[in-house]
């Protein structure tokens, strides 16, 4: 107004040259201004993308990819995270997240639906020259190998899909490293061996995760940081883990696993005489692969020395070793049984070699020794089941992983209650999470904003889990183990069986709070009763479940046998009809 009011200035504005929006339109290009504000969209959608992944922010990058994939705007996007990922030598966690990234694209390009399922193999040979470079520490060479290989996967969606599957795969050689940085907090001391032939057995609880599960896994446990509150149990009064070592005078390797109850246990027995014979450390189901990851892990043997085994035998530890380890609980149970069992092995060892450790170093090792065995997973169950009692553990966002172990100082009173008011129930169900872990993950790297929610309140559950362990107050521990379920099937859904949910919903009215154990899908449940002492009504309860269920089956059974015979009468009368 003060310009238009000046000397002049009212004249000059109405003497100026006018162009209605017509005019405007009609001196443009609209196609070019569409395609430069198109072309600004995506160079906006990349930066961001990188600050993104270099600012390890909570920005869900998946609604640009699919706009990119759409707009056939992928080349120079993927191309800008091949460079992210490779400048991130230092920070392998990014890296792993960038190679995540890319996976995402792909399966954007293959389209919804198509080329098959996201979860499979990433065995094909031809990525595996850039799985050996990202497996030996050239980040930038193996990231630019899987681009090269990427452009022979792009044509069909099957094959997009397949390359999406082995990003993932890189991206797990690189979260594996990331985590592996866990071993900077073990130390182990050397001491005096014991003699030769005499046993070492360590023992161990199974672990009750009441709160924050998931929250440990990485990479969430070190990009938003974990926080977990387990008990250690017995099972029927035994604790159910154990292993035991000595030193044997023929220098090889014999390694017993059993599971199951003594009564109908069965043992595998493998003997290594050769470094060949423990190559295969890394293989999940080759025979008796945790013990040998033990082997490699404790440093008893080192699988890529020129010296072969028995000389590295009879030269450190004076001959051979017998390893037997094993667990009572059934395949699948829920109740960290692999993670324990490992660090339970781990300690046998380190005793009989005579080497010293805290159990701070120990649950390290498992860590470590879960990634050279290619397993995965968090540290919650070693933390479980190493830990004696009701603790709290935790991990910063940060690299290298390290986890803080509190325990919860409870009064007798109420751990004496908590005796008799928490049970545990198999349900009759493996659990199978074969998949379940890939998806979580592939989850959390695409920052779904459901997920990113959950993962906090999975945390703030866990505190107030530890506030009413600390105040002695069941009915809000049931309410957080309540909660803690539902925060489970949201992290991954369908880890609650329908069988699973008909026995949940008969054991309601009896309890505070129930759980599956670990990450669900069967194992074992967990229930906070309101009265003392209710084993044997939750036993009458699930008894008439199971009553309720075989009537139900038979009764299907033989409708359907009816059923079956009305068709097949039917048939014959028609065929009968038809020829007269």
């Amino acid at each position: 107004m003060v310009w238009l009011l000046s000397a002049g200035g009212l004249d000059s504005w109405r003497e100026a040259w006018r162009l209605s929006l017509r005019d405007i339109l009609i001196l443009t290009d609209q196609q070019k201004e569409l395609r430069w504000r198109e072309e600004l969209f995506f160079n906006v959608g990349r930066r961001r993308a990188v600050d993104a992944l270099q600012g390890h922010t909570d920005l869900s990058l998946l609604p640009f990819f699919r706009a990119a994939a759409l707009a056939g705007q992928q080349e120079e996007l993927l191309q800008v995270l091949d460079s992210v990922a490779a400048g991130s030598s230092g920070d392998l966690g990014v890296a792993a997240r960038c190679l995540a990234c890319i996976a995402d694209v792909l399966g954007c390009l293959a389209g919804e639906g198509k080329g098959g399922l996201r979860s499979g193999p990433a065995a094909n040979p031809s990525w595996a020259p850039a799985f050996k470079l990202l497996e030996d520490g050239n980040l930038p060479a193996g990231v630019q190998e899987l681009a090269n290989q990427r452009k022979h996967w792009l044509c069909r969606p099957d094959l997009l899909v397949r390359a999406a599957r082995h990003y993932e795969g890189a991206g797990q050689i690189l979260l594996r490293k990331a985590v592996m940085s866990a071993r900077e907090f073990v130390f182990i001391g050397q001491g005096e061996m014991p003699p030769m032939g005499e046993w070492q057995e360590v023992e161990c609880p199974a672990r009750l995760d009441l709160s924050g599960g998931w929250s440990d896994t990485p990479p969430i446990a070190f990009e938003h940081g974990g926080l977990v509150i387990n008990v250690a149990i017995k099972v029927d009064g035994k604790r159910p883990i154990g292993a035991r070592v000595r030193r044997v005078p023929e220098p090889h390797l014999l390694l017993v696993s059993t599971s199951g109850e003594a009564a109908c246990s069965i043992s595998t027995e493998t003997l290594c005489e050769d470094l060949t014979d423990l190559e295969d450390y890394c293989q999940p189901h080759a025979p008796g692969a945790l013990l040998k990851a033990v082997c490699v892990c404790s440093e008893l043997v080192c699988v890529s020395s020129p010296v072969s085994l028995k000389e590295q035998l009879l030269k450190h530890w004076g001959g051979g070793l017998e390893i037997h380890s094993w667990s009572s609980l059934p395949h699948g149970s829920g109740l960290g049984t692999s993670s324990i069992l490992a660090g339970a092995a781990l300690a046998a060892v380190y005793r009989c070699t005579g080497r010293s450790f805290d159990t701070t170093s120990l649950i390290h090792d498992v860590l470590y020794l879960e990634q050279i065995l290619t397993t995965g997973g968090g540290w919650q169950d070693q933390v479980g089941g190493l830990f004696g009692g009701v603790k709290l553990a935790r991990s910063a966002a940060q690299l290298p992983l390290r986890v803080e172990v509190e325990q919860l100082s409870l009064t007798q009173d109420f751990l004496s209650v908590l005796q008799q008011h928490l049970l545990l129930v198999y349900t009759g169900k493996t659990r199978l999470a074969r998949n379940l872990l890939q998806d979580v993950v592939r989850s959390w790297y695409a920052r779904l904003p459901s997920i990113v929610q959950n993962a906090e309140q999975l945390v703030t559950n866990a505190e107030e889990c530890a506030e009413a362990c600390r105040e002695g107050s069941l009915v809000r521990l049931g309410e957080c183990m309540d909660t803690y379920w539902q925060q489970k099937k949201l992290m991954a859904p369908g880890c609650e069986p329908a069988a699973v949910r008909s026995m949940m919903n008969a054991l309601q009215p009896l309890s505070l709070g129930q759980s599956l154990a670990g990450a669900g899908g069967g194992g074992f449940l967990f229930l906070l009763t309101r009265e003392p002492q209710q084993k044997e009504a939750v036993r009458e309860i699930l008894t008439n479940i199971q009553v309720s269920q075989r009537n139900w089956f038979s009764n299907y059974r033989m409708r359907t046998f009816e059923e079956e015979w009305l068709c097949l009468t039917l048939s014959k009368l028609t065929y009968l009809y038809r020829t007269g």
